[in-house]
């Protein structure tokens, strides 16, 4: 895995977490609710380094 994947995955897994420790994030979810949160803070990442070049 590489370093921008790794920190895209670690950021996402946060603010998983933090969704479950609010509340806002149930079992049932889980899977639909990781992927856009993934994808959201992916294309992020991607915009800002595109953005600095």
């Amino acid at each position: 895995m590489e370093k921008e994947d790794e920190l895209v995955l670690k950021v996402t897994k946060e603010i998983v977490i933090k969704y479950i420790e609010i509340g806002r994030l149930s079992v049932n979810s889980f899977d639909e609710i990781f992927r856009q949160i993934h994808e959201t803070v992916h294309d992020s990442y991607l915009d800002r380094r595109l953005s600095k070049k």
